[in-house]
């Protein structure tokens, strides 16, 4: 099974930092998806100013009390609590990551009936835009209406979002 996140309206590669902060700015801006348990590894980072981005993470599934319980490399969490990261941060000349913010993308607000069709069609699919309202990277838990889920049978090719 796999879980494939497509995201649109990225807040661009600059961005101003915290007022705590020890930089006014932050520059050369992109946005990946954690691996579980190794922050520094990173699945396919984007620059913030792309015109979207698709990640696409191999998972299992589990029936569970609660409903669907997904897992992975790239799942975090514990069951009941499940989620995934996209990290923030900036890249370097060299290509080094500094994280200043990440998301989770809570798996547990995926709709059972979604999680249930996601299992059956071996595609789960989120959908959301990057930039918060305030103009920043989007950060903090994230869950629907922010982000749609989807099986893969309810996606049709031709349909804008």
């Amino acid at each position: 099974m796999e879980i494939r996140i497509e995201a649109t309206d990225l807040p661009g590669r600059s961005c101003p930092a915290p007022a705590d902060s020890a930089f006014s700015l932050y520059d050369g801006v992109h946005v990946a998806v954690q691996r579980r348990n190794r922050p520094a590894e990173l699945l396919d980072p984007q620059p913030g100013d792309a015109s979207s981005a698709t990640w696409t993470l191999p998972c299992t599934a589990a029936d569970a009390a609660a409903g669907v319980d997904f897992t992975g490399p790239y799942v975090q969490g514990g069951p009941g609590g499940r989620f995934v990261y996209l990290s923030w941060g900036t890249v370097e000349e060299g290509g080094g990551f500094t994280m200043f913010r990440r998301a989770k993308l809570m798996l547990g607000a995926v709709p059972g009936p979604v999680a249930e069709a996601a299992v059956r069609d071996g595609l789960l699919v989120g959908r959301l835009g990057l930039t918060d309202a305030r103009g920043m990277p989007r950060c903090a838990r994230v869950e629907p209406p922010v982000v749609a889920w989807y099986a893969g049978s309810d996606l049709r090719p031709d349909a804008a979002w």
